[in-house]
């Protein structure tokens, strides 16, 4: 099980706009922001769900290579949300939602790179 994964990011703020319109159909929200005065030496911003945060956005470079992520959607209006959300935030499209049956006859994703270039995604398991 993931409990949580960090992101370094070359423009923290931008980022962090991205990912406050692309995640909220996800019900995904931005639940905590700490300056570098109170960790020690690092901006961060954390999303989550509820009170916890599994999501970390942090200044520096940019994670290099390629990295995907995938957020689970609750169904698959909120995939197609999430996707319009994604681009109207500033992001690429890098495969719109539709039904991938070659992972799953049910799995119906969508993929948005965000500002500087990860591959994003949300994803329904549940029939339609």
């Amino acid at each position: 099980m993931l409990d949580h994964i960090t992101f370094g990011a070359a423009d923290l703020e931008r980022c962090a706009r991205f990912y406050d319109q692309a995640l909220a159909p996800l019900g995904v929200t931005r639940l905590a922001q700490y300056d570098d005065e109170q960790t020690g030496g690092l901006n961060v911003v954390g999303y989550g769900e509820g009170e916890r945060c599994y999501f970390w956005l942090q200044d520096g470079a940019p994670n290099t290579g390629p990295l995907h992520v995938a957020f689970v959607a609750a169904d698959r209006a909120a995939v197609d949300a999430f996707h319009a959300a994604g681009l109207a935030a500033g992001g690429l499209d890098n495969g719109p939602p539709g039904v991938r049956a070659h992972y799953h006859p049910d799995y119906y994703g969508a993929f948005v790179l965000d500002p500087e270039g990860r591959n994003i995604e949300a994803v329904c398991r549940s029939p339609a």
